[in-house]
């Protein structure tokens, strides 16, 4: 695997390792440069409107945690090295257990991204945050 993929696939688990550790913000921070898709908005939001929804929407737990696992498989990576862009399309499962909810999945679908290489560092140009195609039971992940 190239640099640069290496380089692209650290932030997709970056970004998994953020929100399950309940860093809303160091989450959203990966996003600064870029618009996200999701689909309550008609408009691609950026990353202050995406902490945002995720404070209002997310759980966390005493321990500072939403109790979660994000897998992300399945990377199909496409670089373009001279014109420093890059995209990336894979799967997500959401797992969770809580005291009241044991281990099982609670999510899944796709993400569908977007890089470009700005002074030789890879970082996040757009998400399609909208393509969750199966839910299981939210109750203990979502406040609304």
């Amino acid at each position: 695997m190239s640099s640069s993929a290496v380089q692209i696939c650290n932030l997709l688990y970056r970004y998994a390792e953020c929100l399950d550790a309940g860093q809303l913000v160091e989450a959203a921070e990966l996003f600064r440069h870029a618009r996200i898709k999701v689909k309550s908005q008609g408009d691609p939001i950026d990353h202050t409107a995406l902490l945002g929804i995720w404070q209002q929407r997310v759980k966390l737990y005493p321990c500072g945690t939403p109790r979660t696992k994000h897998v992300i498989s399945n990377p199909i990576i496409d670089i373009d090295e001279a014109a420093g862009s890059a995209t990336i399309r894979s799967y997500y499962t959401v797992l969770q257990a809580t005291d009241a909810l044991p281990l099982q999945p609670i999510a899944a679908g796709r993400y569908v991204d977007e890089f470009e290489c700005v002074d030789g560092v890879w970082r996040f140009r757009f998400r399609d945050y909208s393509q969750l195609q199966m839910m299981g039971d939210l109750s203990q992940h979502l406040l609304a």
